[in-house]
Order: C-alpha cells, then sequence, then structure tokens
C-alpha cells in the first residue's frame, strides 16, 4: 500500500512564501519519481513540479518557473515545494503525487499514486 500525506497549506498575501512537504510509505523496493499538481474549482487538476527519485532531475510548468522550487530527501520518498512569490492565482489544493517511474515526466504525465491535497489561500 502507498500512503502520501501532505503537510504546509495556509492563508497567506500575495507576495509571501509557503513551503509544501509530502512524506510517502511506500514498499521497500519502491523508488518513484515525485511532484506537486494543484486544482481549483471547476478546473482540471494542471501539474506544478516533478523531481527524479535521485533528486538530480526536476521540471517545471511555465508559470511557476523562478517562483517555486521542488526539492527532495535524494532517493527517499519525501518531497519539498518551496513556493515564493506567491498570487492569487497560485489558491488551489495542492496534491503530492509518487511514480510510475523514477523521472519528473512518468510523474507529470500520469502519477501512480495521490495524496489527499493541502490547501493554499492567497489573498489580501
Amino acid at each position: 500500500q502507498v500512503h502520501l500525506v501532505e503537510t504546509g497549506g495556509g492563508s497567506v498575501q500575495p507576495g509571501d512564501s509557503l513551503r509544501l512537504s509530502c512524506t510517502a510509505s511506500v514498499p521497500p523496493s519502491s523508488a518513484y519519481g515525485m511532484g506537486w499538481f494543484r486544482q481549483v474549482p471547476g478546473k482540471e487538476r494542471e501539474f506544478v513540479a516533478a523531481i527524479s527519485y535521485s533528486g538530480g532531475s526536476t521540471y517545471y510548468e511555465d508559470s511557476v518557473k523562478g517562483r517555486f522550487k521542488i526539492s527532495r530527501e535524494n532517493y527517499k520518498h519525501t518531497i519539498y515545494l518551496q513556493m515564493n512569490s506567491l498570487q492569487s492565482e497560485d489558491s488551489a489544493i495542492y496534491y503530492c503525487a509518487a511514480g510510475p517511474g523514477r523521472g519528473p515526466t512518468s510523474v507529470a504525465g500520469m502519477p501512480a499514486y495521490w495524496g489527499q491535497g493541502t490547501q493554499v489561500i492567497v489573498s489580501s
């Protein structure tokens, strides 16, 4: 069984920062890339960022490049998302995802596992 839990969401003002964390419990042989998606009401879930199992490769959606940074405990299943210069359009439920492969693009394309999400609200 694979279980992912996100923490770190909250309510902030435009320009503020947040750091999200996700820890996945996985079988001993697992070696998953991991990443973050977000979803707002009435819209499809969208990819945000992903990182390889080794931590050596990352992949970002264009709108967050330069503002967000994904990182992980290399070769482990804990990841982070540092979000800076937050704007109202970043408000969403943020979901942690894992797998199916080791690389970031496999996560971005079709994750194998999902967390329950953590809410980020950016408003003045």
